[in-house]
């Protein structure tokens, strides 16, 4: 779980992640992902196919990104329960990433990104590599947010 204090305003973190401009550009040029379908400016609820490419060169599978939103109070949440479907990706067999933002008390965002997943037997060799990305996405995500509006 990271958790980070976003210069922006909820309303525009929350444009922002449910962004699939926002989505490529937080993990480039580390994964760069290309959909099978017209994405449009916001994610829809459901299911969308993609395929991932390491570096933007090499092929590292396909997943499903099963996404549904919900709000309790002043939080939001994006989930995404879906799940790779080939390739080095499949290793992992569970996921469920959650992305929540909320108000501070200045007006800028509290933003959490937290993942779980499983990939038995060699979770904790994937572990590292995660973590790596999910601090990239964080950094990437804080020069980014300043100009969301």
């Amino acid at each position: 779980m990271l958790k980070q204090v976003l210069d922006c305003e909820p309303d525009a973190a929350w444009r922002a992640i449910r962004s699939p401009e926002v989505f490529r550009a937080v993990s480039s040029p580390l994964l760069t992902f290309a959909s099978a379908e017209p994405l449009g400016q916001t994610w829809a609820q459901g299911e969308h196919p993609v395929t991932a490419r390491l570096l933007g060169l090499i092929p590292v599978g396909a997943q499903v990104i099963d996404l549904t939103f919900t709000q309790r109070g002043d939080v939001r949440f994006v989930h995404d329960t879906g799940a790779p479907t080939s390739g080095a990706l499949s290793v992992v067999s569970y996921w469920h990433h959650t992305m929540a933002v909320s108000p501070t008390n200045d007006g800028r965002t509290l933003f959490r990104d937290r993942l779980l997943f499983d990939a038995e037997p060699v979770s904790l060799l994937v572990w590292p590599a995660m973590w790596a990305f999910w601090q990239w996405r964080a950094a990437q995500l804080r020069r980014l947010a300043p100009g969301w509006v």
